[in-house]
């Protein structure tokens, strides 16, 4: 018992740690302070992913990889979309031109390098885009506050009244129970987004958006349980005490921000 309040408590002031973190950046640190640590989170995450697929013996390109991801946010931060789309442009190019040059490199290490970047840095890079709507800092809170919201809730559920698996084979501890808790959790946070200065979505899309967040979320989750299982690990890395790697605590950001990101783009948010 005693070791597991323990782990409960190193997991819980990780957590609290990257919160302030991240929060303090989003609400002082102006675009380029957000920008910055998005960066540096996107760039390590993407560095346990590379790691994660070497043990399947593939090569990627991490120099162009990781090149690439740092410059994501940045790139959204100044040009916005267009600037995004322009890096990974870039990025294939490079990608390809190394593909050329060097005749060991196969296909799959390519495309495993392509692949880890956009599936990290471009998603992660839409914190950014959010972050610049209208009143894109406090519609930027209440994204990340409804992740939380829908990780703390999906596991309290999960773990106390979780009885029927999602996928047993994939990830054995989540359940529907948990599932459900996170969804009403994180639709309850859009719901009362609208209490916030200048946000005025009407409810339905406040609604349909945090359903939508919800299910990316358990998708960010699960996708990155079956990398981790199918390469046999637990954890994709161990930077973050209580929580593994990077990849493990922002899994669901990099689905929830892109997904976030075109929902209000769709409600007329610009």
């Amino acid at each position: 018992m005693a070791g597991r309040l323990r782990d409960l408590s190193v997991r819980a002031g990780t957590a609290v740690l990257l919160g302030l973190v991240v929060l303090g950046s989003l609400f002082f640190g102006g675009v380029l302070g957000l920008a910055a640590v998005i960066a540096v989170v996107a760039t390590l995450a993407t560095m346990e992913f590379y790691a994660l697929t070497r043990r399947e013996s593939r090569l990627p390109s991490e120099l162009i990889g990781l090149a690439a991801v740092a410059a994501m946010p940045f790139a959204a931060a100044g040009w916005g979309a267009l600037g995004l789309t322009a890096v990974v442009g870039i990025l294939v190019i490079s990608a390809f031109f190394w593909h050329v040059m060097i005749r060991q490199v196969r296909l799959y290490d390519t495309g495993v390098t392509l692949f880890g970047a956009v599936y990290v840095g471009f998603t992660l890079a839409h914190v950014v885009l959010v972050r610049e709507l209208d009143q894109g800092m406090w519609l930027a809170f209440v994204m990340i506050a409804s992740i939380w919201a829908n990780d703390s809730f999906a596991y309290i559920a999960g773990s106390t009244i979780g009885k029927h698996r999602m996928a047993p084979r994939i990830s054995p501890k989540k359940s529907w129970e948990g599932f459900a808790a996170g969804t009403l959790a994180t639709t309850g946070v859009w719901i009362a987004a609208n209490a916030l200065p200048g946000i005025d979505l009407p409810l339905g899309w406040r609604i349909a958006i945090g359903a939508a967040a919800s299910l990316a979320a358990a998708i960010g989750d699960l996708s990155e349980s079956r990398i981790k299982r199918e390469v046999g690990v637990k954890d994709s890395g161990t930077l973050l005490p209580g929580h593994g790697g990077y990849l493990d605590r922002f899994d669901s950001f990099i689905m929830v921000s892109i997904v976030t990101y075109y929902m209000l783009f769709a409600a007329g948010v610009r």
